[in-house]
């Protein structure tokens, strides 16, 4: 079954290759689309330049997350549920494909889609690129064209009929996100299953973190996110520490004390971590300054204190044996 016909929009033509089913999928902000696409050039030998299939993995799309390719809403907007259909897309169209692709192919590749780039609209970052890093993309970014798309649609999927990734969500769903990821965050610690429970409050860490990216750092929005951030990252670091992840410790609770240095519940995590990877002066600066700063910890801190110093003079004990053997003379026969 083949037929051609125009879409409502200049410099579009669709071909059906394959007749879907039910009705055309009504899209609104928030709907996941799955699909498979193959993009071809407008040439003789119709030359395959990216191809979903490869990697195995159907391509998803949020409407209205501002996909810089945004003629593909529209023309997944034609299909129904099993299509398949090839449409001609003009230059006008195609002028961010390049870098779309660039993004894409990384992703696939296990790299950042955004290494190097610069923190300004498509357009801009289309001037800043010498390279894409990809011969036959950056002939596109020098010429663009018209392409060609062929596309298989599987699901439509509204909102709220699947599981939203925080990328994928708006500010109020972000922040209504987060109480509901502390507190399985806090479910997991109590069956003690960590690495679960650090995963969810990362997770929150992050739907936070991108909220006050738009706030100007000290004033009243940020302070008030980053005082929910605050417990997330010290529960993170607790379920790190269970783990034996001391280094990741080290690294978040020294960045979060260069922002908070009165905090004395990260003082004490960071100096477990110290203690741990025998940092002796290190854990003892960060649990005196623990009970310098919360007298209710003092008796916490002793405690702690104490096995620091019986594990260092167990280690001491074990290291001069070892030296000790090892310069002793070796006897004759």
């Amino acid at each position: 079954m083949e037929e051609t016909y125009l879409l409502n929009v200049e410099g579009v033509k669709k071909k059906i290759l394959h007749g879907g089913q039910g009705e055309l999928p009504k899209l609104q902000d928030g709907s996941k689309i799955t699909f498979h696409f193959q993009t071809l050039k407008d040439d003789f030998e119709r030359t395959v330049i990216d191809d979903s299939r490869e990697a195995g993995i159907p391509m998803e799309i949020i409407v209205g997350k501002m996909f810089k390719l945004e003629i593909w809403e529209t023309l997944l907007s034609s299909m129904r549920a099993g299509e398949v259909a090839e449409f001609w897309c003009d230059a006008i169209h195609t002028g961010m494909y390049a870098l779309v692709s660039r993004g894409m192919r990384r992703i696939a590749e296990g790299r950042d889609p955004l290494e190097g780039q610069k923190h300004r609209c498509g357009m801009g970052n289309m001037f800043d690129y010498h390279s894409t890093g990809y011969d036959d993309l950056d002939e596109l970014q020098r010429t663009p064209q018209p392409l060609i798309f062929i596309m298989e649609l599987f699901r439509v999927e509204e909102p709220s009929a699947y599981k939203r990734d925080t990328w994928a969500m708006n500010k109020e769903e972000k922040l209504a996100a987060v109480p509901v990821l502390h507190r399985e965050g806090n479910r997991l610690v109590l069956r003690k299953e960590f690495g679960q429970a650090a995963e969810k409050y990362q997770e929150a860490v992050i739907c936070l973190r991108n909220l006050q990216a738009k706030e100007k750092p000290w004033e009243d929005g940020w302070l008030k996110l980053e005082s929910l951030v605050t417990p997330l990252v010290l529960n993170y670091c607790q379920c790190q520490l269970e783990l034996g992840e001391y280094y990741e410790v080290l690294e978040h609770t020294t960045e979060l004390l260069q922002k908070h240095n009165d905090n004395a519940k990260a003082y004490f995590k960071r100096a477990k971590a110290h203690a741990a990877v025998w940092n002796e002066r290190e854990a003892r600066e960060d649990f005196l300054r623990v009970a310098h700063l919360d007298p209710s910890m003092a008796a916490a801190v002793k405690k702690e204190l104490k096995q620091l110093g019986e594990r260092m003079r167990k280690k001491h004990v074990e290291d001069r044996k070892r030296y000790q053997g090892l310069f002793q003379q070796p006897r004759g026969p």
